[in-house]
């Protein structure tokens, strides 16, 4: 590993010493390509069309933008393979997926959901996305499944609207934290919706974490 974002924060001490190559919106392209790296590796959510499209054309780039667990899990696969190593990693992780979906009680109601990526303005996540994939693995009906946009804007009063019965408060891109959770219960803006916090990773991250992303995720919305 050579470069990564300034946002790359995973494994800790496997990033001791790796240049930072700017953000996943403004990369800095040049020092990219200074790094001479034999693989470039994107998703098409964090990094733009022209900066992928720019880089494709000088070196080899890998895009994975998964929406779906099962994607994920062979895209884990994909990439072990074109490095030629971490195929027992990837082979390991995917068992791990494969027993935390297994757990899973299936033909259980679970909760309808709303899912908070954002506060200003209130958003959420539609069927098009991987969390969605998450929430409905767990039985979990999401209230936003049918909106347009990928990540829709859906303040509070129309989740209300639609019978949430339980608002999850993602850890990130917004930092929900306990404050955030006790100021919104007081005001009551989601109705008698449970609010709790989650760990946004372990609904999004879409790599290796999955292995302990997953279960922990199935294990809060059966709670």
């Amino acid at each position: 590993l050579v470069g990564c974002t300034r946002y790359c924060t995973h494994p800790e001490r496997g990033l001791d010493g790796v240049v930072r190559v700017g953000g996943t919106k403004n990369p800095d392209r040049e020092r990219v390509l200074a790094l001479a790296p034999d693989l470039v590796l994107g998703n098409a959510e964090e990094n733009r069309p022209e900066d992928l499209e720019w880089l494709q054309q000088r070196v080899p780039v890998l895009v994975q933008t998964p929406r779906r667990i099962g994607e994920a899990v062979r895209g884990l696969a994909e990439l072990a393979a074109v490095l030629r190593t971490g195929e027992a990693c990837a082979a390991a992780v995917a068992r791990q997926v494969d027993a935390a979906l297994r757990g899973v009680q299936r033909g259980r109601v679970g909760p309808r959901v709303y899912y908070a990526i954002w506060r200003k303005p209130w958003m959420s996540v539609s069927a098009d996305t991987f969390v969605h994939d998450v929430l409905a693995q767990a039985g979990a009906t999401n209230v936003c499944a049918e909106d347009l946009a990928r990540y829709p804007e859906v303040p509070p009063a129309v989740a209300v609207g639609r019978e949430v019965d339980c608002v999850l408060l993602a850890s990130e891109p917004w930092a929900f934290d306990e404050a955030q959770r006790a100021e919104l219960a007081q005001r009551g803006e989601f109705g008698a919706a449970r609010l709790v916090l989650c760990d946004g990773r372990d609904f999004c991250w879409h790599g290796v974490h999955m292995a302990i992303g997953l279960p922990r995720a199935f294990a809060l919305l059966s709670a």
